[in-house]
């Protein structure tokens, strides 16, 4: 009986778990999310479940959540057109003081590392923290293909996987950090990484490009 008892304890527990688990993506409507600086969605739209950019259209940008996070677990699928370039940008300071999304958000590199231009530096490879730390191993899936991402921050501790593998691990403030920022071009941007809380950024970077299974635990 005591068995029983504890196995039915553990229950919530676990649906607990599961609930913290939250969509930013319902894979049917942009609900949630808006063009950065902008009340509405401009140049994205939801083709066959997923969350697509449109380069061609008029006045596109940034996709931002229209909430701000601080440690969580990001979950997010993302699918690269041939020479593509675009990004997952977290940490982002909404204000006009700072014109585009990356110029106070860090960056997760997406990229069709085979032929996109931006593939000469091993810290611009798909599934780095871009132009800062170089991914541990080459796990990116190439153009036209689905890569999984797991991004988690906590407590300012950087950890990213990619198609299950773990390829960055750094903490914001820490020796390794300093250094990493002041040998890249955002040492002296007065905005950048300084924000704890803030949106979460889709980057349109003129390519196609598309994301879907978009989930976020609150930790």
């Amino acid at each position: 009986m005591k068995k029983i008892m504890l196995g039915l304890m553990a229950i919530p527990a676990f649906c607990l778990s599961v609930s913290a688990q939250t969509k930013l993506f319902d894979g049917k409507t942009t609900t949630g999310w808006h063009t950065y600086l902008k009340k509405d969605v401009v140049g994205w739209t939801v083709v066959d479940g997923t969350l697509q950019l449109d380069p061609k259209a008029e006045g596109h940008g940034d996709l931002v959540t229209d909430g701000e996070y601080e440690n969580y677990e990001l979950n997010i699928e993302w699918n690269i057109s041939k020479e593509g370039n675009s990004g997952i940008i977290f940490g982002v300071h909404e204000d006009p003081e700072f014109s585009q999304t990356y110029l106070t958000g860090m960056e997760m590199q997406v990229l069709d590392n085979k032929d996109a231009s931006d593939n000469k530096k091993a810290n611009h490879l798909a599934g780095s923290l871009y132009d800062m730390k170089a991914p541990s191993k080459d796990v990116a899936k190439p153009a036209g293909e689905w890569n999984k991402v797991k991004l988690r921050k906590k407590d300012g501790q950087l950890t990213f996987w990619l198609n299950g593998t773990k390829i960055v691990d750094v903490k914001i403030g820490s020796d390794e950090w300093t250094q990493l920022l002041n040998d890249s071009k955002f040492k002296t941007w007065k905005g950048f990484a300084t924000y704890p809380k803030g949106h979460i950024a889709l980057q349109d970077h003129g390519h196609l490009v598309s994301f879907r299974n978009i989930s976020i635990k609150e930790l």
